[in-house]
């Protein structure tokens, strides 16, 4: 039987150590891939998920920080979204802002292309190498997260040893900033089909509201030239976007006006919000208008959305808008200028496409003199006023009424009124 001969050589110590080093890496960044998994189907909130896969990432790959940039909606700067760093010094926060012009990181953003810095002295010229260097912070690599739609955004991963960041990892990482961008793109679909879903429902639930509380109107009922007046001047403006203030004593029917000037705009087919400043308690009159987060105050346990949301693309009539508070002023004089607000307790700014019908009883001039209403916000408001004359001016319009009230309360009453005595009709129409 014959011999098997060859020949082998004993590792050393040092290549020994070095292939454990290897294998302990790799076992890291299957690690790594592992508990990304595992986060991307437990989080669907863009924050949370950006939160813990950074905490994923320095956790399995031994770096000191981690951070998520993300680009406003006009792509002008990056806004810190998420960040992980447990042994920050606080000067490196959630939520600070980047521009995308002369920044390495904007240049990430704009060219898909990794930025590696090996040591802290390479970074000065960065507006934030002060916040760096108080950091700590020798090195880092800036990775773009690219998607099928273009560059979501960019990931940061930071440390501070010196030149942390091998050719090796920076592909690897690249791997993972893949990774990071398909979640990050699932879960800003996911918020915007759940808000889409969550404002449908809400949609339906105040326009069945409506249609019970406002199921009696048929129209605006009368043939009085004050009147006609008033309806030609609904007729006028109801087909451009521009705003409209009611102007008129309480119980002159301004929100019929209102619905009105929407019914005959272009808008007729969205959905028509009414707000009543004056019936809900100052404290809750921003969220009901804006809408907040959840956790944005005490009691607030959902995230709830606002009828300026409600309206977009509709119509948003703003009843007793003369008892707005003071500091709420401002924020609606916002949506009036810009078309855009943030929710009570979120940075994130939205855009809404509203026409606005304002109403008030109350004499706006006078309580501009007095401070107590914005006249910048007052001359958004009176682009197109219409003043809705009480019954008292329009006297004729009155025997329409009683006949359209008398007719209506006789079925709900199951009597049959087949006409009103003279002399009764002739008190009515006389009553101061």
């Amino acid at each position: 039987m014959g011999a098997c001969t060859g020949t082998y050589r004993a590792l050393t110590t040092q290549e020994s150590n070095s292939m454990q080093a290897e294998l302990e890496h790799e076992k890291d960044r299957l690690k790594l891939l592992l508990d990304m998994t595992n986060t991307l189907v437990s989080n669907l909130e863009p924050r949370d998920l950006l939160r813990a896969l950074s905490a994923t990432i320095r956790e399995d790959m031994h770096f000191d920080a981690v951070a998520v940039f993300l680009p406003d909606s006009e792509c002008r700067q990056l806004r810190q979204l998420a960040m992980d760093f447990p042994e920050g010094k606080g000067f490196l926060r959630e939520d600070s802002l980047r521009p995308v012009e002369g920044t390495e990181i904007g240049g990430v953003f704009k060219t898909g292309k990794p930025f590696v810095v090996g040591t802290k002295a390479d970074i000065v010229s960065e507006p934030s190498a002060s916040l760096v260097r108080a950091e700590a912070i020798e090195s880092c690599c800036a990775l773009p997260l690219i998607s099928r739609n273009g560059t979501l955004g960019v990931l940061i991963v930071a440390s501070r040893a010196v030149n942390s960041f091998s050719p090796e990892d920076v592909d690897f990482l690249m791997r993972v900033a893949g990774q990071v961008a398909i979640a990050i793109e699932n879960a800003l679909a996911y918020r915007e089909i759940a808000e889409l879903k969550d404002k449908l429902a809400q949609e339906k639930l105040y326009l069945e509201a409506e249609v019970r509380s406002e199921a009696d109107f048929e129209g605006i009922v009368g043939q009085s030239s004050a009147l006609w007046k008033v309806l030609q001047l609904v007729d006028t403006v109801a087909t451009s976007d521009s705003t409209v203030l009611l102007l008129g004593e309480t119980g002159t029917g301004k929100e019929l006006i209102a619905r009105a000037t929407h019914d005959r705009s272009r808008r007729k087919d969205r959905t028509f919000v009414k707000v009543n400043c004056a019936a809900i308690p100052t404290g809750l009159l921003e969220s009901e208008l804006f809408g907040h987060e959840r956790g944005a105050f005490t009691g607030a346990v959902a995230q709830k959305i606002g009828r300026l949301e409600l309206a977009d693309q509709g119509t948003l009539f703003l009843d007793e808008v003369g008892d707005i508070p003071l500091e709420l002023q401002p924020k609606l004089l916002r949506v009036l200028q810009e078309g855009e607000f943030e929710r009570l307790g979120s940075t994130r700014t939205k855009k809404v496409d509203v026409r606005l019908v304002a109403a008030t009883n109350r004499d706006l001039d006078r309580m501009i003199e007095e401070k107590q209403f914005r006249s910048d916000l007052y001359y958004r408001l009176n682009v197109f006023p219409i003043r809705v004359p009480p019954l008292r001016e329009r006297p004729e319009d009155i025997p329409l009424l009683v006949r359209y009230f008398s007719q209506k309360y006789a079925r709900r009453m199951k009597k049959r009124i087949e006409s009103i005595p003279a002399e009764a009709m002739g008190k009515l129409a006389r009553w101061h």
